[in-house]
């Protein structure tokens, strides 16, 4: 078997935005160009962390503030300058910074500088993962397509009996 390699200088860029423009990103999507299958719940095909170079625009967020279920995101700042929003407040974000959002911690990364923020960005990949987003208070569920929904909460036993 030989062992599988990619250029990451020669993967195709896939462009994002929403629907109104707020968000956009431009994604290299390492871990797929080296196999993975995203949406495979055996753990040999989806592999055990995705590793994607982001490339945000200047002005815009990576995606609406959100929190994670399970999984870890690791972020190393390659080019450019922004802000890392989180629960805590905002921090510059610069060339050479590394930083991590564990399960629970919302986060969004805004590019406030002049030229492309360029990361690298590592998640482990657990399946099941789900997603809140808390300045709208709605969640993404995956089981087994994605759904986003939006809830109040109930009692345990409602409609049960």
């Amino acid at each position: 078997m030989r062992m599988l390699k990619v250029n990451t200088h020669q993967l195709p860029e896939e462009p994002w935005h929403s629907p109104k423009g707020g968000f956009a990103a431009i994604a290299k999507n390492v871990s797929e160009a080296l196999g993975r299958k995203p949406m495979s719940t055996d753990l040999l095909e989806r592999h055990p962390f995705d590793i994607e170079i982001s490339r945000i625009p200047p002005g815009k967020a990576n995606y609406p503030y959100h929190s994670h279920s399970a999984q870890w995101e690791f972020y190393h700042v390659i080019s450019g300058r922004g802000v890392a929003r989180h629960q805590d407040g905002r921090t510059p974000i610069e060339p050479g910074d590394a930083f991590v959002f564990k399960p629970g911690e919302p986060h969004q990364l805004i590019n406030h500088g002049t030229e492309d923020l360029v990361l690298y960005v590592v998640a482990d990949n657990p399946v099941g993962e789900s997603c809140h987003y808390p300045d709208s208070d709605k969640w993404i569920v995956r089981s087994p397509e994605r759904r986003i929904i939006r809830s109040k909460g109930l009692d345990y036993f409602d409609g049960e009996e």
